[in-house]
C-alpha cells in the first residue's frame, strides 16, 4: 500500500508540475519593450514554469490585434493615449492597469553624423528624416508633438519617411537609409555603435509606459502574476539595465 500511495503521489505531483510547465501567457508588448521584456519573461519562466510568447509591434498594431480577436493575456503599451483605447473598447481589465516605465524621445543620427540639433533637420543636407507613423507608432506622435512645438513640423513634411513601428526607424539609421530619426533612448541604446544620440527632446507629453491585463484572458491570476513581475525590483531593475527610467 505504501509503494502504491508513493507512485500515486508522485504521479500527482508529475501531473501538477507537467500543468505548470504547459501554461502559457501571450503578452502583447510595443516593440521598444523588446530586449527588456524578453528577459522579464525568461525570469519569469524560470520563476513559475509558465512559458510566456511574446508579440512585439506597435502599440496601436497590438491593440487592433487584440480588437480582431486575437488571444492576449497581457498588454503593455508605450503611450497612455493607445491604453486609453483599449480600456474604452473593454479590452482591458482598468483594475490592473499600471504604468511601470518611463523613457525619452531622442533624436538621433548615423554614428558618422554630425547633426548639431534638431533646428539643423531644416538644413539642405539633411535629405530623410526616419518617425514613426504618427497615427499608429506612438513614438511617432510624440515626435509630432515635439516637433509642432518647435514649430517645425510643417516644414519637414517633404523629408520625412515614414516606419510601421520605432525599430524600423531605427534600423533605417543603422543602415544609413536616412540621415536622422525619432526613437526612444532605449532603441538608441541598443542600435549601439551604429547610432549617435544627438539629444534628448522637449516639447511632448511624457513618454510613459502602462500594462494591463486583457479582459478575455483566460489566465488572469498568471496574467496578473506576470504584471506584478514586471513591477517587481528585479523587473524594475531589468528595465533600468536597459535604458528605462522608473515611475516616479
Amino acid at each position: 500500500m505504501k509503494k502504491l500511495a508513493a507512485v500515486a503521489l508522485a504521479l500527482a505531483l508529475g501531473l501538477v508540475a507537467s500543468a505548470s510547465m504547459a501554461a502559457e501567457l501571450t503578452v502583447s508588448a510595443a516593440a521598444s519593450l523588446s530586449e527588456s521584456f524578453t528577459q522579464i519573461s525568461q525570469e519569469f519562466t524560470k520563476d513559475t514554469g509558465v512559458k510566456v510568447n511574446l508579440n512585439f509591434a506597435s502599440s496601436n498594431n497590438l491593440l487592433r490585434q487584440m480588437e480582431q480577436g486575437a488571444p492576449v493575456d497581457v498588454f503593455a503599451s508605450a503611450d497612455q493615449e493607445t491604453m486609453d483605447s483599449a480600456e474604452q473598447k473593454g479590452l482591458v481589465d482598468p483594475a490592473t492597469r499600471r504604468d511601470f516605465a518611463l523613457n525619452d524621445l531622442v533624436l538621433i543620427t548615423p554614428a558618422s553624423g554630425t547633426l548639431a540639433g534638431p533646428d539643423a533637420l531644416l538644413g539642405a543636407d539633411v535629405k530623410h528624416v526616419a518617425i514613426g507613423t504618427p497615427e499608429s507608432v506612438p513614438a511617432g506622435r510624440y515626435a509630432r508633438e515635439a516637433l509642432t512645438s518647435a514649430g517645425t513640423w510643417d516644414k519637414l513634411q517633404n523629408k520625412f519617411v515614414f516606419g510601421n513601428n520605432v525599430r524600423q526607424v531605427l534600423s533605417y539609421i543603422q543602415r544609413g537609409e536616412a540621415d536622422a530619426g525619432f526613437v526612444y533612448r532605449t532603441d538608441a541604446l541598443a542600435g549601439g555603435k551604429d547610432v549617435r544620440i544627438v539629444t534628448a527632446m522637449t516639447g511632448h507629453k511624457p513618454v510613459c509606459y502602462p500594462i494591463a491585463v486583457t479582459k478575455d484572458s483566460a489566465q488572469k491570476d498568471m496574467a496578473q502574476k506576470f504584471t506584478d513581475f514586471v513591477l517587481s525590483p528585479r523587473g524594475l531593475e531589468i528595465l533600468a539595465r536597459y535604458g528605462f527610467s522608473p515611475v516616479k
